[in-house]
């Protein structure tokens, strides 16, 4: 009930927040700057928004990165530094999932864009960056914002070993997330 409730309440909630700002450490070390897309996503964009204001993200680990493809991050549950990183990436927030908002936008370089389950309508926390273009997920998943600002971080993020791209031993963390207006 109480998911339903906030659920409910992230609803009816204005988007207060233009951006993102996230203060990387690891290998990778800086800012990335991300302008969220609250008209193509506004539920998306709202819910990533609360859960940046209330300091979830912060110690989030960037969990999976696929070099050439992207990297995930946004585990508010399973992926916090410190925690068990064995299950990162399978856990979401406190906010129930959000249906999904598909647009016309592509998935190029610097997008970001909602992970999620087999379900279309099942993204809740965990967000994942482009390195490079990746047109099949076109209309497959949500675009919710674009990295304007620190791209070179993102380049320099700790690559995952295997085919889903875990990051084994010590990934690189969003040490920091700030909401911008």
């Amino acid at each position: 009930m109480y998911k339903l409730a906030a659920a409910l309440t992230l609803l009816a909630a204005p988007v207060l927040a233009d951006g993102l700002e996230i203060d990387v450490t690891g290998e990778a070390n800086g800012t990335i700057v991300i302008d969220l897309f609250e008209e193509t996503a506004p539920l998306h964009a709202a819910q990533i928004t609360a859960i940046a204001a209330a300091g979830d993200y912060d110690g989030v680990v960037f969990h999976r990165v696929i070099d050439g493809f992207m990297a995930q991050t946004g585990d508010v549950q399973n992926g916090v530094m410190g925690g068990d990183l064995s299950r990162a990436g399978t856990g979401g927030s406190e906010f129930g999932d959000i249906p999904a908002e598909f647009s016309e936008l592509p998935f190029e370089r610097g997008v970001v864009g909602m992970a999620r389950s087999q379900n279309p309508n099942s993204a809740n926390s965990q967000f994942f960056i482009m390195f490079e273009p990746g047109y099949f997920l076109n209309g497959q998943y949500t675009v919710v914002g674009e990295v304007t600002s620190g791209m070179e971080v993102v380049d320099e993020l700790k690559r995952g070993l295997g085919a889903n791209g875990a990051v084994i031993g010590e990934p690189d963390m969003m040490a920091a997330v700030r909401v911008t207006e």
